[in-house]
């Protein structure tokens, strides 16, 4: 029997929009009317890689019972009782109601497990308007954009967290890594991934585009153990992306890099790493993925050493948050250079998986602090007290602290950067959650 997850909330947060996002086609209809969903719906998806059974529930509204709305309520109630885990949404953009404040303290009460789910968070501020859900108390909220598909990647990751344990095996060692393989059109994917199997499983040739659906292969890494890899259409700028097939082709390809844990984006060396390749990296930072760059074509590349430079160039000015990115030159059409393209991807596995115990953590957060302390915010000070590790894939540290949330973008970056260069993280996303007081006592200081 396929784990059950229902997805809850008051009306127009956009329960709709995740379940047809999910379910990966629009199976319930979305409209900006509150309450257009009044029966459930259920589909059969996979998230995180694995299948599992999911429903769409109405608004929870405080209702009389006998009422349309009351009958909604139940009926959402009945799904919650039925299943495995509650994805509860709420509108980061709107903020917190009374109606979410009563369904999270029912929520708590119940004893099935609950992902806080923040929606509508795009934009440069959404990050930092989920961070009023943790007043809900049912844990670290996920921030995402149902419409735009932001922050599916992490969602994937915290549902898998939370199914029940004997949906998938017990040991690691037997769930196959996921990997997608992502670039732009004609730069070697699909000839990287026949040289990594052995054999000609994929269409090949100068033109571009001739793959155009993600194709998944379950594969034994001689030197790792399972991977299920996933080839993708070549992305290219949205304003060429003009077929239909076209755009199924690059949806299906964002679907697999939100899906994967790492992703392998492959750079025609011959090109260089252009603004294209840079949106493909920036998008797989922004839904936590794990990411090696493979440099292809490195054969036919007459001036290695500035080549090389121009790279470092490029992901130094431009790709800061991915510092430290691993590089593998090789040549999928010669095979030469493929054989440590794996243990890249399995040591880039191994730090996206990293946690830091919290005393080990909290002994480097006061070095930093000692080191740098934060600035004055609007001539007031912040004072930062301590910091925990919530969760890895990817490392996501929790700043806690009078006034932290104001604490500004230089002060984050130093932080960031001072956790990837002591704990020896290179090259894949780190969150920075902060998370201020509303103790009075607290607030008079300073």
């Amino acid at each position: 029997m396929l784990p059950t997850i229902a997805i809850l909330g008051r009306p127009n947060v956009g329960k709709s929009t995740l379940f047809n996002r999910l379910a990966g086609r629009k199976i319930a209809i979305v409209d900006n009317t509150p309450g257009v969903t009044r029966d459930r719906k259920e589909a059969e998806t996979r998230i995180a890689g694995r299948p599992v059974r999911l429903l769409d529930t109405a608004g929870l509204e405080e209702a009389a019972p006998e009422t349309i709305q009351g009958r909604m309520r139940a009926s959402s109630e009945a799904a919650v009782r039925e299943s495995d885990l509650v994805l509860f949404v709420v509108d980061a953009r709107a903020g917190l109601t009374p109606a979410d404040r009563a369904f999270g303290a029912w929520l708590r009460r119940q004893t099935v497990p609950v992902i806080l789910v923040a929606n509508k968070t795009e934009g440069r501020l959404g990050g930092y308007a989920a961070m009023e859900a943790y007043e809900l108390g049912l844990g670290d909220p996920v921030a995402v954009s149902a419409e735009h598909g932001d922050g599916l990647g992490e969602l994937h990751d915290a549902v898998r967290e939370h199914l029940p344990e004997e949906a998938e095996p017990a040991d690691d060692a037997e769930r196959p890594l996921r990997l997608a393989i992502i670039g732009r059109p004609n730069a070697g994917k699909s000839t990287l991934l026949n040289a990594l199997l052995g054999e000609e499983r994929m269409i090949t040739g100068p033109e571009p585009g001739l793959t155009r659906d993600s194709v998944a292969v379950e594969w034994t890494d001689p030197t790792g153990g399972k991977v299920r890899l996933v080839d993708t259409a070549g992305l290219r700028k949205r304003a060429r992306i003009e077929q239909a097939l076209e755009k199924m082709s690059t949806a299906a390809s964002i679907a697999a890099l939100k899906e994967c844990e790492v992703a392998i984006l492959v750079v025609d060396a011959l090109l260089g790493m252009d603004e294209q390749d840079l949106r493909l990296a920036r998008l797989a930072e922004r839904e936590g993925r794990g990411v090696v760059l493979a440099f292809n074509k490195w054969d036919a590349v007459e001036d290695r050493a500035a080549t090389r430079r121009r790279l470092d160039d490029v992901l130094t000015a431009s790709l800061a948050q991915l510092r430290g990115l691993p590089v593998v030159p090789l040549s999928a059409q010669t095979g030469r250079g493929v054989e440590t393209l794996m243990p890249a991807v399995r040591a880039a596995y191994a730090l996206w998986n990293r946690r830091v115990p919290t005393g080990e953590l909290n002994r480097w957060f006061e070095a930093m602090l000692t080191r740098h302390p934060p600035p004055l915010a609007d001539g007031r000070r912040i004072k930062l007290r301590y910091a925990t590790m919530p969760k890895a894939r990817p490392p996501t540290i929790a700043v806690f602290g009078t006034r932290a949330e104001q604490l500004p973008e230089d002060y984050r970056r130093y932080l960031v950067n001072g956790f990837r260069e002591t704990f020896a993280v290179p090259g894949v996303p780190i969150r920075l959650n902060l998370r201020g007081t509303s103790n009075p006592y607290a607030e008079a200081e300073g």
